[in-house]
């Protein structure tokens, strides 16, 4: 799917963080394989540590938590929010919705329009698509983008191929009209043919979970999980990433009539440094305009991926200048994406820790 839009900017961006940080390090016992042979792994997937939520946590105290202090700094009003978007895969509960929790419990008038939306790692970028949308329809109002996720309650810690890569943040946007911001163009595709390839196999209607589901397993790769863990299968994702994405970026280069030379910063979704690194290399985007630190402090934040990695390397320079971004995501779907914008002039754009 192909769109453009017009006029639309993202206003602030504020990245809430679990104070819990884990070490890859102090893991490495967690797992039925040879340290020695885990180790090695650190440098090559870009391990170091993670944020992790508490196990009482949810997603939608992370969103209430940033929201609270928003509104407490001045961020934003009650009055200017015109509509709540959440895009998570950790739902508090099949109903109600995370942003009719966060609707309720921050005291928001009824006319603010309330949405969920369940996607991973394309999540912000779809997320942007529908709050764009929205924006044709508000006038003044302003959408409040949520990026939330405690995957890590739903990763086996015995897994070293998943525990590793799992880091619980969440973030907000707020998004809003603007007359002096230009043309944005969107190009976002889906292939559910390939869908298992990251797959929480129990807890819905169709699996649902029950002490069977839960029952932890030696697999054939040599790692312990059970139904009711996510799991991602590493290699095909990094086939689909690599074949699927730099064709995509061409296509948006030659459509646009840009070079990559003329790409401030390429912002993309972080899987992990060796799957960034080789999409970099094949999609020849030069190293210092794509940063790839999030995976080593944060671990992969989902669908938050985009607006973490600005809030840390960015943030900064976002509050007074303005850059020609190339953002880019990709996953769980299997389902990809890119978006051709500018960025920069924000409000404010930071980071908070909470104890989560």
């Amino acid at each position: 799917m192909d769109a453009v839009f017009k006029g639309k900017k993202i206003s602030g961006i504020l990245s809430i963080l679990p104070e819990t940080e884990s070490y890859f390090d102090d893991e490495v016992e967690n797992y039925d394989f040879p340290p020695k042979q885990t180790m090695r792994l650190k440098k090559i997937m870009g391990f170091n540590k993670h944020r992790l939520a508490r196990e009482d946590s949810t997603a939608s105290a992370f969103c209430i938590a940033g929201l609270k202090y928003l509104l407490e700094n001045g961020r934003i009003s009650k009055g200017e929010i015109g509509a709540i978007i959440v895009v998570t895969l950790s739902p508090d509960y099949f109903l109600p919705q995370i942003s009719n929790i966060i609707h309720g419990e921050c005291c928001l008038g009824k006319e603010v329009l309330c949405m969920d939306i369940p996607q991973g790692c394309c999540g912000y970028l779809l997320g942007l698509f529908q709050s764009f949308m929205l924006l044709e329809h508000m006038k003044d109002k302003k959408v409040l983008l949520f990026n939330a996720d405690v995957l890590s309650h739903k990763v086996s810690r015995q897994d070293r191929n998943d525990f590793p890569l799992i880091g619980d943040v969440s973030t907000i946007s707020i998004i809003e009209n603007n007359e002096d911001v230009g043309v944005i163009r969107f190009r976002l595709f889906a292939d559910g043919f390939r869908r298992k390839a990251l797959m929480i196999p129990a807890g819905g209607f169709a699996i649902p979970c029950t002490a069977e589901t839960a029952k932890i397993e030696a697999l054939e790769d040599g790692n312990k999980r059970s139904l009711d863990n996510l799991h991602m299968d590493g290699t095909e994702v990094f086939n689909f990433v690599q074949n699927e994405v730099p064709p995509m970026l061409d296509a948006m280069f030659s459509d646009c009539n840009l070079k990559k030379e003329e790409i401030d910063y390429f912002l993309f979704h972080q899987p992990n440094k060796f799957m960034l690194q080789k999409l970099a290399d094949k999609a020849e985007i030069p190293s210092e305009k794509c940063f790839m630190n999030i995976v080593e402090n944060y671990g992969n934040p989902s669908g938050a991926s985009i607006p973490v990695n600005i809030a840390l390397n960015l943030k900064d320079k976002f509050l007074n200048n303005k850059y020609l971004c190339c953002l880019a995501a990709f996953g769980s779907g299997l389902t990809w994406g890119t978006v051709i914008m500018e960025l920069g002039n924000m409000e404010f754009c930071e980071e908070i820790e909470t104890n989560l």
